[in-house]
């Protein structure tokens, strides 16, 4: 079919898809089938062909059967439907260089790799704004004549609003779309990140960086619901891995980076250098990143209830009925601005969603308690390392989360793989089912005892003063197990609730950032109370017992999901 005969209908969304056919080809993608119009929230992935919705710009809705397409591999290429320029959705939407179509899911890989790499870049500076301070907290206290304590505090905070204000964002990207949401938060951590830079006093500097990392933060919760709506489930866990390489390597990164500007130039130049980084961002977001969010069916406005004559005849006077609609509009505004983003967090009544929720956040705590005690141990004796030479200390971290992403993503896609083939698992069609459990196998296994493994080996070295190769070593492989776990619990989480897969990240960013946050606190005076070796053996231990989890998932994470998919579809359909 011609590329000049591929035009967007009002009632097509596919290149040349007939109205009235109901099997479809596409090439070179691996696909899905949904349980929509049985469950509303009930992913299973086919090998072969996937169900979705016919996306005339009225789709993501829980889908009637009649209306889902069947797509089967086949040699041809059917390209997807280009928005017009005019059409396209998000602020500033026309300017995207990279267009946005119809079913974000029908981009070629190129286009899909480039996304997930904008996203995960953009991921970075969150996290990267807590670990860039940490070298010059020093300097900062004696620049306003304060306390460590209360320095110590700005990077606390920092930590607790990134962890808060996804629930805003998110709720945000679902009604907005993910392009809006990331241009206006940008735009806010690059004006506050200025403002960190010219702070006067130690409070507005504290207040400067809470707005900037609270605005930052939206990529934490919104950039996985991005990886979720370009990325079919089948190839998700490798994509994941590649948008986790953001927000984990940004803190390992930054500290040498913030050693050589806090050394050179002072510590505000970090702050100058978040905000070129965001700037970048920015613009970068502005030409590059299209809206990905899947066309949504608008909800009828509601009907007014009978009453009796008496009211009615009271509502038919105009001014009457103008100060009850506006009062009815302002309630709703308020509504959605302030108490939908915290329903988010009612997900972790599910025993799925939080025994996920709770394994990578204690992991992302034992996390922030190594960066601090790696600063504070080789500054001290026998090491005594400088600013800089303590920042490429972190470098291992990092090598071992890149090496996680890298082969940890398609080990677990191709765990999923076997393990439907194994259980022979096939709908109507003869076509295999995969089932978000199916990422908690082995590699699970080898992330839950590599981990804490580190942690104990981590403790006695440094403990002991043992040479510092020895001690960074377990680094590496903290890091390579921990990825491994981060990975493996944010996908499961967006294939548990696939029409707010941006929520269940968003819960995950609010639990694991109050562990970073608390560990960030308590790190340094239990470090000076028993030490290294006593804190991260508990640590280690906590871990070890927590990869229970893991049975309890393969034992009981069916039967869990599927009693929330039933409750989240009977709430669906009394908001109706």
């Amino acid at each position: 079919m011609g590329a000049e005969k591929q035009q967007s209908t009002g009632n097509s969304s596919q290149v040349g898809f007939p109205a009235t056919s109901s099997t479809l080809t596409v090439s070179g993608e691996p696909s899905i089938a949904t349980t929509q119009g049985v469950s509303d929230y009930a992913p299973v992935i086919s090998e072969k062909g996937s169900q979705v919705s016919i996306d005339n710009g009225e789709s993501n809705q829980p889908l009637d059967e009649e209306a889902a397409v069947q797509l089967t591999r086949t040699n041809s290429y059917i390209p997807p439907v280009v928005v017009p320029r005019g059409r396209r959705r998000g602020l500033f939407g026309s300017l995207t260089l990279l267009a946005e179509v119809e079913n974000p899911k029908h981009y070629n890989r190129k286009s899909k790799w480039f996304i997930t790499f904008v996203v995960a870049v953009a991921a970075a500076a969150a996290p990267m704004g807590s670990a860039i301070f940490l070298p010059g907290l020093g300097e900062v206290a004696r620049t306003y004549n304060t306390t460590a304590t209360v320095t110590n505090l700005s990077v606390a905070l920092y930590m607790l609003s990134i962890s808060i204000f996804p629930l805003w964002w998110s709720s945000f990207s679902e009604r907005l779309g993910r392009r809006s949401i990331y241009l206006a938060s940008f735009a806010l951590f690059t004006l506050w990140s200025i403002l960190s830079a010219l702070s006067v006093s130690i409070t507005m500097l504290i207040i400067m960086r809470v707005l900037a990392g609270g605005a930052a933060a939206s990529v934490q919760a919104v950039g996985a619901g991005t990886i979720a709506d370009v990325w079919d489930p089948i190839d998700r866990g490798r994509a994941m891995g590649i948008f986790y390489l953001g927000p984990l390597c940004g803190p390992l990164i930054a500290p040498i980076l913030g050693g050589i500007l806090t050394q050179s130039l002072g510590w505000r130049s970090t702050q100058w250098f978040l905000a070129i980084y965001g700037g970048l961002i920015l613009v970068f977001i502005l030409f590059a990143l299209p809206e990905t969010l899947a066309h949504r069916k608008p909800l009828p406005p509601p009907q007014p209830e009978n009453g009796s004559p008496e009211i009615e005849r009271t509502l038919s006077r105009v001014s009457s009925r103008q100060v009850v609609q506006q009062t009815t509009r302002a309630l709703n505004m308020l509504k959605i601005i302030i108490i939908d983003p915290l329903k988010i967090i009612l997900y972790i009544r599910f025993p799925a969603v939080a025994l996920t929720v709770y394994y990578a956040s204690i992991a992302f705590g034992c996390l922030y308690v190594m960066n601090i005690s790696i600063e504070i141990t080789f500054s001290r004796d026998p090491y005594n390392f400088s600013t800089i030479i303590i920042g490429l200390l972190y470098i291992p971290g990092a090598l071992g989360y890149i090496a996680a992403s890298v082969f940890g993503g398609p080990w677990m896609d191709s765990i999923m793989k076997r393990e439907a083939r194994r259980a022979n698992r096939v709908d109507a069609n003869g076509k295999y089912i995969f089932i978000p459990e199916d990422r908690m196998r082995e590699n699970a296994w080898v992330g839950a005892l590599l981990f804490p493994s580190a942690l104990i080996w981590y403790a006695w070295t440094a403990e002991n003063g043992v040479h510092w190769f020895a001690t960074i070593a377990a680094n590496f492989f903290f890091g390579l197990g921990s990825m491994l776990i981060f990975s493996m619990s944010t996908t499961m989480l967006t294939e548990f609730m696939p029409n707010r897969s941006s929520a269940g990240v968003a819960l995950n960013n609010f639990m694991r950032n109050i562990a970073s946050c608390v560990g960030g606190v308590v790190a340094a005076p239990i470090i000076d109370a028993i030490g290294n070796g006593w804190l991260f053996t508990i640590l280690g231990l906590i871990c070890l017992a927590s990869s229970v989890v893991i049975w309890a998932m393969k034992r009981l994470g069916p039967r869990w999901r599927i009693t929330m998919e039933e409750q989240l579809k009977k709430e669906n359909e009394n908001r109706r």
